[in-house]
């Protein structure tokens, strides 16, 4: 009874630790990217063009690429629309942008649509 059990055991233990390192990989790739809708890409990659030089952009463009994935949507991924200019996640905003966020911001204008009023049209 003892062999039969060690012997489980082992095929057990052998069994896990092929399983783990078959599934590790992929699984661990995809960790580092977050899961968002195919609108939720392409909005994330359009808002690119908005940045204020071309190394600014290609360089959003690659972010946005290594943090996220499609797949379902994220409904905690930071969408908003204003001025007809749909927006997600955190905007790599400049120097100037920022202060214009910050006097907007002090004017009365809500974070949020000064954000991405700032980031569009300065």
């Amino acid at each position: 009874m003892r062999k039969i059990i060690a012997f489980g055991l082992g095929t057990l233990s052998a069994l896990t630790l092929s399983t783990f390192t078959v599934f590790a990989g992929p699984a661990q790739g995809d960790a580092s990217q977050q899961e968002v809708s195919e609108r939720q890409y392409r909005i994330l990659l359009a808002q690119c063009r908005y940045a204020d030089a071309p190394a600014v952009r290609q360089r959003c463009r690659a972010t946005v690429r290594a943090n996220y994935r499609v797949g379902r949507a994220d409904p905690d991924l930071n969408c908003r629309t204003y001025s007809g200019v749909t927006v997600c996640g955190v905007l790599p905003l400049s120097a100037a942008e920022q202060a214009c966020v910050d006097d907007s911001v002090a004017a009365g204008l809500s974070r949020r649509r000064a954000e991405v009023e700032c980031y569009v049209l300065d």
